[in-house]
């Protein structure tokens, strides 16, 4: 989802966003809020969300800021806005929210005042939420600020509080036999920061599932579950499409494609043993 800006915000700048991520951070809940959120089937969740920005090839400042909207369980969009946006704000590790966020809740705010009957129960977002260095990232961000139930969804390990992309945690995803298998995200703290989640059985790399806001850890790692059909869960995986698609549409180009991004949206993923879904097919 990031893309680093050139420069780096004056010391005021940063100290500023601490503040504010302090601020908000007092605001998070990291517990189920919603009666959808206690039942094992998810009985009364019917919506959805995913968002994500991607990039244009070459250019750390113009990007495409996307928010799909998806049935449960038919995982079938309903309702989809992409919109070019230019992030003046510079990239800044541990503070992405600054510089993505503003787009993401505006998108929220145009869809609640637009189509109120299909604003999503639950957003899945493409980046981290207590799995942070300040243990607030732009998931908690996005979800404190729109009032919604957030997911962090990382396909990579943010090394922060002690975690480490070391032997003993690859050896760790050697163990993740089939899909839906997870282990915790210990940090040297002692505190469980997150799960490392094989979303499908053919997928050799794990997603990092986080708390972003009202949600506890175990229902956000069962609903990501629940929307995968291929690796990335459904809503954040369209959200990327279509946010590329409208870079293409908008500028004639594509922005960089995600891994199995290559093919378009039309084609079918190779399929994996078993009728599975491969590495290949895992955008």
């Amino acid at each position: 989802m990031a893309r680093e800006a050139a420069g780096r915000p004056p010391e005021e700048t940063l100290s500023l966003w601490k503040r504010e991520q302090a601020r908000l951070k007092a605001l998070l809940v990291d517990r189920d809020t919603e009666a959808w959120q206690r039942d094992p089937a998810f009985s009364g969740l019917h919506r959805v969300g995913g968002v994500d920005v991607s990039f244009v090839k070459g250019d750390s400042v113009r990007a495409c800021a996307s928010l799909v909207v998806l049935s449960f369980p038919e995982l079938q969009v309903v309702y989809e806005e992409s919109r070019m946006v230019n992030l003046t704000a510079p990239y800044v590790a541990g503070f992405l929210a600054f510089r993505e966020v503003p787009f993401l809740v505006d998108l929220v705010r145009q869809l609640q005042e637009k189509e109120p009957g299909l604003m999503p129960q639950v957003l899945l977002v493409d980046g981290n939420g207590v799995l942070h260095h300040r243990g607030f990232g732009v998931a908690c961000h996005l979800g404190v600020l729109t009032e919604l139930p957030c997911i962090g969804v990382a396909k990579k390990l943010l090394q922060v509080d002690g975690l480490e992309n070391n032997a003993l945690h690859k050896e760790k995803i050697r163990l993740l036999r089939a899909g839906g298998d997870t282990f915790p995200l210990t940090g040297g703290s002692g505190t469980v920061l997150g799960m490392a989640l094989k979303s499908h059985s053919c997928s050799t790399k794990p997603l990092y599932i986080s708390v972003g806001h009202r949600i506890s850890l175990e229902v956000a790692v069962r609903l990501a579950q629940r929307c995968c059909r291929f690796r990335i869960p459904e809503p954040v995986r369209q959200a990327d499409i279509r946010s590329r698609e409208h870079i293409r549409k908008t500028l004639g180009h594509l922005g960089p494609p995600a891994p199995g991004q290559e093919r378009s949206q039309a084609q079918s993923p190779k399929a994996c043993p078993k009728g599975g879904l491969g590495e290949a097919a895992d955008p």
